[in-house]
């Protein structure tokens, strides 16, 4: 593999890498919930953020660049991403003094380094299952897109990306639906960007629907915060008949799964 979406042999690789948001303040401090205007929509803990923090500068060493990161519009999502945004751009060349920065606090961003957008495709499954009781009454689960999309660093905001989902999914959508929801988006939006390797920042049961559709019989058991699975392909020509593969292994990168059968 030469680069990122490099040429390999007589195709170019894309690189797809699916990761679930990072602690949540309502795992952590139940208290939350007694007071929160917007109980369905949980921020990041502070233990959430450092762990986004240090994700990204993992990632800056991942073997290829991050050119876009297509984020889930909750807001732990939002503040994943922007953690690790501010990693993948910080503006420094010693990857020494890059892991010395305890937190993005002093980070100086090249914000040309990323391209950032939402997608409501890559939303937390929306039924009761995912979300409890908590739902709002009016089914009106976010202030208005721009406010969202003040939450990501300055500069990095891609005004031309046009979203695969163009509203929320309806309320009660069924399981299996939620996952063929996120096995397609993952799809079109690489489709939609064949020549550049993508973060979705997202779910964890997007993470596990990303494994199994591409392991048959596969139980995906764990999906930690800030885990992520990678998926990789070879683009020859028309990117919708490239296939994926799955490069993460059980035990890897905060995922665990199992066949449930065997050879």
């Amino acid at each position: 593999m030469a680069d990122a979406c490099g040429e390999e042999g007589e195709g170019r690789l894309q690189n797809v890498l699916v990761m679930r948001h990072g602690d949540r303040i309502d795992h952590l401090q139940h208290v939350w919930l007694t007071h929160a205007e917007r109980p369905w929509d949980p921020p990041l803990a502070e233990e959430g953020l450092i762990r986004a923090w240090n994700t990204g500068k993992r990632l800056r060493a991942a073997g290829f660049p991050i050119h876009r990161i297509i984020v889930s519009p909750f807001l732990r999502c939002l503040q994943t991403a922007g953690e690790v945004i501010r990693a993948l751009c910080c503006d420094v060349d010693d990857r020494e003094r890059l892991l010395t920065l305890e937190t993005s606090q002093d980070a100086i961003l090249d914000h040309f380094r990323v391209k950032v957008s939402i997608e409501y495709g890559l939303c937390e499954m929306l039924n009761s299952r995912a979300i409890g009781n908590r739902a709002p009454k009016d089914k009106k689960w976010f202030p208005n897109v721009s406010e969202l999309e003040a939450l990501l660093p300055a500069g990095t905001l891609d005004h031309s990306a046009v979203r695969v989902y163009k509203e929320m999914p309806q309320w009660e959508e069924p399981v299996v639906d939620a996952r063929n929801r996120y096995v397609t988006v993952i799809h079109a939006l690489a489709d939609k960007y064949p020549n550049e390797n993508l973060l979705l920042v997202s779910h964890g049961e997007a993470v596990g629907s990303a494994i199994t559709s591409l392991k048959q019989d596969t139980v995906v058991f764990e999906v930690e915060y800030c885990a992520c699975c990678h998926l990789q392909r070879k683009i020859v020509s028309n990117p919708s008949e490239s296939t994926f593969k799955l490069l993460t292994e059980s035990g890897q990168t905060g995922v665990a799964y199992f066949h449930t059968t065997f050879p």
